[in-house]
């Protein structure tokens, strides 16, 4: 069980990674000029500090400390828009079989997450 719960951590963290890049990517495939570059830089940096300040006191599945502590359902609700972006962004990259790939192992993770949803949804 133990090993599986890594193996699930290790997933979680190439999703959130995978989303920062493909987020970038996005930015930089679909815009120009300045803004292409600023766009490049600031979203996935943008997207790491909401996802690294923003979290649950205690959380098991991450070092348990925050810089501003949000309920379970806020956190869960700011994943879920981080991933549902990545999702979109490969999609209209014109990456469908990308982007479902990529939503099927979000969903797996989920899966395999049912404890953490459940206790994130109980703070």
């Amino acid at each position: 069980m133990k090993t599986l719960n890594q193996i699930n951590l290790l997933l979680r963290f190439s999703l959130e990674v995978a989303a920062l890049i493909v987020l970038g990517l996005f930015a930089w495939t679909h815009f120009n000029g300045y803004i292409r570059f600023v766009l490049t830089l600031v979203l996935p940096i943008a997207v790491m500090v909401i996802w690294s300040v923003f979290a649950v006191p205690d959380d098991p599945s991450r070092s348990g400390q925050t810089v501003i502590a949000v309920n379970g359902m806020t956190r869960l609700i700011i994943e879920l828009l981080i991933f549902a972006a990545a999702v979109a962004a490969l999609y209209f990259s014109h990456l469908k079989t990308a982007s479902f790939i990529f939503f099927c192992l979000i969903m797996l993770h989920y899966i395999a997450s049912h404890e953490r949803i459940k206790w994130l949804l109980h703070q």
